[in-house]
């Protein structure tokens, strides 16, 4: 069987499971003794071994095997959690996050095969006390010995005594065992919730296949691809391996439930039965009373019950009626979603277009004949957008949740003493952002380690605690996400910023004279720029200043920075919830029609031509109390202004960040709900232009980007 239809899904729950290790080791480190973080740790590694053993990437189980069992003892209490099994854990996590992406990119898992930390890992085990190793060992192989007779016990009452088999397939089997042949029932139990149960039930067969052949499946292997089958199968296996080998198999993938198994005995018939046969009950199946009963059963001593007893008596039918529902989460492909979108932007245009034939035929008719209508349909297109957009938004968390560790390398790194604190990881984004955002977050988080943080000595004379803390901060604030990251550090140096930059040329001397200290921190954003004494590959607060910056702007954000010597930095990231659809304002330039996000606009002012001033040969206007560069937008856009030099003037103000400047339009549209279309890659697009939208009559109007405009 080709497994490569369930790469998707491996690949998937691999990245939910190594997120689970990356938080769950985090933990360990600081609780040794947490039960239940160490359980979760050995759950998380039994599940990776399953998954990577039936997808067939033997490294990545190998390595996650002895994860494993380094775990089973950690909880046997042979092993205790010490400071230099975590820095494994660690290298055995960065292994299995390697192997991932080799899986992502190539399908292969590549050619490392990781043996210096595995035998790490042997070596955690080999270390342990030899009286405790030697006592563990034998009675975890009786207590294996005990649960595999469990399960040949319970054998007598289990589903597959009444699987029906013709006289072909009984031939077959009995055949099989005059051959010497090991014959075996086997019911596999899917756990409840379990999403993709008919993917589970593939890797199982696809494991048992790999030790025999499977002579009968209930249902047929067809209805099982087609998930045309409740929470449990049953196969009949020919194999030269032993019934433990099965079960073993079949319970290395993950989020399988109970595994049973039964020999096929011919001559009484009573592991399997001809469809016209009635089986007669065994006495030696009964299952023990230590053993939980399996499913069919109605008490853990209870035989076989003939098929008519068992349709009379009714046992197993209450157990499907009224069953609660576990799970109400699915898994959808991100291309999926981004079709839905399109098709709602299409609607959207749509609705756009009878809006505007619809006002063009009531103004000929003198009549509002339809704008009941034509407003019920904006409130449910506006209703949909907004739910196909809730599907689309995913928790920041999945980004964010790789951080604590990477300052925990970085202490060590840097030899300094800090500590991250996050709040507001379930703050939800679009999922196009979610996915861009992670590197930017990292490179201000790695600064303000490295350079925001002074070292414990010097913490210690200013009177600071030793341990350095680092914000990251996350919350809505209307159709904006906001993340901030700060630290309690030595905050930026607006002095030895100045000096770097009249130095490289960057400002004159008496620009940096006037220029204010706000307008002095906003440089370190220029490419390349640094105030820091040695670069490293974690360097100063100008390493990587550039890419947050516009990372951030093609995102439709902004970034901010507010500093105070001595008492530490705040770096402000404000992000759009949705990139597609937007409320904008419409406006006219020169006889071409412009969209402007609203989020960007604070208010619309009327300014007349006298109000107007020349400042460093720069126009501004004094808005109640606040000096505003005023910027004419023909002029930008190269076009004629249709309004005259006497005529007042239509401004419009945006804000970025603390910044506000006076957009001049020549005439003012009204508020519409656009759809965000890029303008391709064999247009050369000018920087203040983000995209385009299309009307409701047909005509494109470009997206003006005022971020860049400041």
């Amino acid at each position: 069987m080709d497994t490569s239809q369930y790469l998707e899904i491996f690949l998937d729950e691999t990245k939910e499971h190594l997120q689970n290790l990356n938080t769950s080791i985090l933990e360990l480190e600081s609780e040794p003794e947490n039960e239940n973080t160490i359980n979760e740790i050995f759950r998380a590694a039994h599940s990776l071994k399953g998954m990577a053993g039936t997808m067939g990437y033997k490294r990545m189980q190998d390595l996650t095997h002895n994860m494993e069992n380094v775990f089973s003892e950690v909880r046997n209490g042979s092993i205790k959690i010490k400071s230099e099994m975590i820095d494994i854990l660690f290298q055995c996590l960065d292994a299995l996050e390697e192997y991932t992406d080799n899986i992502q990119n190539t399908q292969d898992e590549g050619t490392n095969d990781n043996e210096p930390i595995i035998k790490s890992l042997k070596a955690i085990i080999d270390s342990k006390g030899e009286s405790v190793g030697e006592a563990a060992a034998p009675a975890k192989e009786e207590a294996k010995a005990s649960e595999s007779k469990s399960d040949d016990a319970s054998a007598g009452g289990t589903k597959w005594d009444n699987v029906k088999l013709d006289e072909s397939q009984m031939d077959v089997l009995e055949e099989a065992k005059k051959q010497g042949k090991n014959v075996f029932g086997m019911n596999v139990e899917i756990q409840e919730g379990c999403i993709l149960k008919a993917a589970r039930a593939f890797l199982v067969i696809k494991a048992i296949e790999e030790l025999g052949e499977i002579a009968v499946s209930d249902p047929p292997t067809q209805d099982l691809e087609d998930e045309k089958f409740d929470m449990d199968f049953t196969l009949m296996v020919v194999t030269d391996n032993s019934m433990d080998d099965l079960v073993n198999a079949a319970k290395a993938v993950s989020e399988i439930g109970n595994v049973t198994a039964g020999e096929f005995i011919p001559d009484n018939n009573v592991s399997f039965k001809k469809e016209e046969a009635t089986a007669a009950p065994k006495e030696e199946a009964k299952a023990p009373e230590t053993t939980a009963p399996a499913p069919t059963t109605t008490a853990p001593t209870a035989k076989a019950a003939p098929a008519g007893d068992k349709a009379q008596g009714g046992k197993a039918e209450p157990k499907k009626a009224g069953k609660p529902v576990v799970n109400r989460t699915i898994r959808v492909d991100i291309e999926k979603l981004d079709n839905m979108m399109n098709l709602v932007s299409e609607l959207i245009i749509a609705k756009n277009s009878l809006v505007s034939a619809t006002n063009a035929a009531n103004a000929a008719a003198g009549t509002n004949s339809t704008n009941e209508q034509i407003e019920y349909l904006e409130s449910v297109t506006t209703n949909l957008h907004e739910s196909v957009m809730k599907v689309r938004m995913v928790p920041i968390e999945s980004v964010v949740s790789k951080f604590p560790r990477m300052i925990r390398d970085l202490q060590k790194t840097l030899g300094k003493k800090m500590e991250l604190f996050m709040t507001g990881e379930d703050t939800e984004l679009d999922r196009t952002v979610v996915d861009e955002i992670g590197d930017p977050l990292m490179h201000l988080l790695r600064n303000s380690a490295d350079h925001g943080l002074e070292s414990a000595e010097v913490r210690k004379e200013r009177g600071k605690p030793e341990v350095g803390s680092i914000f990251l901060d996350a919350y809505q604030e209307g159709n904006n996400v906001i993340i901030e990251v700060r630290d309690d550090g030595n905050g930026i140096d607006v002095e030895a910023v100045k000096a770097k930059a009249i130095e490289r040329g960057v400002i004159t001397p008496e620009q940096g004279a006037i220029m204010p200290d706000k307008d002095i921190i906003n440089l370190l954003f220029n490419a390349g720029f640094s105030t820091a004494k040695q670069v490293t590959d974690i360097s100063g607060r100008g390493v990587g200043l550039d890419v947050v910056r516009s990372k951030i702007e093609s995102l439709s954000g902004e970034v901010s920075v507010k500093s105070e010597l001595g008492v530490g930095s705040t770096w402000t990231i404000r992000l759009p919830l949705t990139l597609a659809i937007i409320q904008s304002l419409m406006v006219v330039v020169g006889g071409e029609k412009y969209a402007i996000s609203l989020g960007s606009i604070e208010t619309i002012e009327t300014i007349e031509p006298g109000e107007v001033k020349l400042v460093q040969n720069e126009e501004v206007i004094n808005l109640r109390g606040n000096v505003l560069p005023l910027i004419r937008l023909n002029q930008i856009l190269e076009n004629e202004s249709t309004i005259g030099p006497d005529d007042a003037m239509c401004v419009v103000i945006v804000k970025k960040g603390d910044k506000m400047a006076g957009l001049v339009i020549d005439e003012l549209i009204g508020q519409m709900e656009i759809v965000i279309k890029p303008l391709g890659k064999y247009i050369k697009q000018a920087k203040v232009i983000s995209g385009a939208t299309i009307l409701g009559d047909g005509e494109v109007a470009l997206i003006l980007d005022t971020n860049v405009m400041f």
